[in-house]
């Protein structure tokens, strides 16, 4: 299976100063695969380690962080001798022994020539609770589900990307059915590594759906399992909430759909625990589409969005018969698995700080506002082929930014303010940040 996120790996290890680095993302994104795999294919040697009762190198770690110490005992632990030119070092579930963690601060000042790649599913968490932290001594890498072109390789389409990483869309279009009929695939499958997988093999819905479900499970027993026991019936209440958020005709989160009467600062906790979980993606408005972003934004109005379409698709009750029905999927539930999918698409492309605008009394909305930096765009998502884009237009009359983006079912087509971008071409907006600036 072919991840972008070993490509970034690759230029880690290239790196004259690197520092260790921990990979970020939600549980069964694939973050143990993509360390293992770095390491067969990068390394002569690679000492795995799992910290996850993993009472010998707890005991390690709680016995002092000398570095000199600390690989003497992997060294035993491993059964060879450590060569840091040719070695991995991998520590999964770091969480799980804080000390490992604040060990990194130490092997990135007295030993930075071991090579050392750490993860945790619910690292995030750990960060929140008083951890001793090496900051300013360790790189992060952001683990998400696999892309929409991610997924096309998995099926065997690598020549659809390709045409797509081309700008070659005057070809592309000639295959946009192709393209439509695998876009809802993903809707149903999304982007799990287990679940594509299972999908590429024997292309059966049956199977995908019962190993979503299993996924949502173990996301259930998480709750229970590692958050504090008087946060765990709000975290379930809010989880379990998303699919009506996404679901309403405005998607702005609104508590009282929670529980009556529900209040912002009941759920604090619970909804800190979901994003930092990487569960949830939490998009915020902005007052004014200005450079930084962050800057203008508004912390009481927010998106709610799920790690993953296929998931949502799964929580909603998808009926598989929708994938027959020519685009209908794309319209289904408001719209609401299509906005999902353009957010995470987006959330793939490195560098991005996504927001979304709404005029001061709710006259227009444009559903995502992007940064790069250096510029800010506006991006109108429409489910299949409607054009009317209201909304857009305003925010270009008011902000007059460099391109506005449209995503449809519609053909690409670029016009002087305007481009129209097909959904099943929306990573393609990497590329044409390149072209813009």
């Amino acid at each position: 299976m072919y991840r972008i996120a070993m490509e970034q790996m690759r230029k880690w290890k290239a790196r004259k100063r690197r520092k260790p680095l921990i990979i970020r993302g939600a549980r069964q994104v694939g973050k143990t695969w993509l360390m293992k795999e770095f390491g067969a294919n990068e390394y002569k040697q690679v000492v795995y380690i799992n910290f996850d009762n993993n009472q010998r190198m707890k005991k390690l770690f709680e016995g002092g962080l000398e570095v000199e110490r600390l690989l003497t005992g992997l060294e035993l632990y491993a059964g060879h001798k450590i060569d840091p030119s040719n070695t991995l070092l991998i520590f999964d579930e770091v969480q799980e022994v804080p000390q490992a963690l604040s060990s990194l601060k130490y092997f990135n000042e007295d030993a930075p020539q071991y090579q050392i790649v750490c993860a945790g599913s619910l690292l995030g968490v750990a960060l929140h609770h008083g951890t001793s932290f090496p900051v300013g001594k360790v790189e992060f890498l952001d683990l998400y589900p696999l892309s929409f072109f991610e997924f096309l390789m998995a099926m065997g389409k690598g020549q659809y990307v390709k045409l797509l990483e081309k700008s070659d869309f005057e070809m592309a279009i000639t295959f946009k059915q192709d393209y439509a009929d695998l876009l809802k695939h993903y809707y149903y499958v999304g982007g799990m590594p287990e679940v594509v997988q299972a999908f590429a093999d024997d292309r059966d819905f049956n199977e995908v759906r019962e190993i979503q479900q299993r996924i949502l499970a173990a996301y259930e027993q998480d709750f229970s399992k590692h958050a504090p026991n008087e946060a765990v019936p709000r975290i379930r209440m809010l989880w379990n909430s998303i699919p009506a958020q996404l679901t309403k005709e405005n998607k702005k989160f609104i508590y009282g759909l929670v529980k009556e009467g529900a209040r912002a600062k009941e759920y604090e906790l619970a909804m800190l625990w979901l994003t930092d979980c990487g569960l949830v993606h939490k998009v915020h408005r902005v007052n004014v589409p200005n450079l930084p972003l962050k800057a203008y934004e508004d912390l009481k109005a927010f998106k709610l969005f799920l790690v993953d379409v296929g998931l949502l698709s799964c929580m909603v009750g998808l009926r598989q018969d929708v994938l027959l029905d020519g685009n209908a999927l794309f319209k289904e539930f408001k719209g609401a698995l299509t906005e999902q999918y353009v957010l995470q698409q987006l959330k793939t492309i490195k560098g991005l700080n996504i927001y979304y605008w709404t005029a001061e009394r709710g006259t227009a909305e444009v559903d995502f506002v992007i940064d790069n930096g250096t510029d800010v765009f506006p991006v109108e998502v429409k489910a299949e082929a409607n054009l009317q884009a209201k909304s857009l237009k305003v925010y270009h009359e008011k902000f007059t930014p460099k391109l506005s983006i449209r995503t449809s079912m519609a053909d690409y087509k670029r016009e002087e303010w305007l481009l129209n971008l097909p959904l099943w071409a929306v990573e393609c907006l990497n590329i044409k940040y390149k072209e813009v600036k």
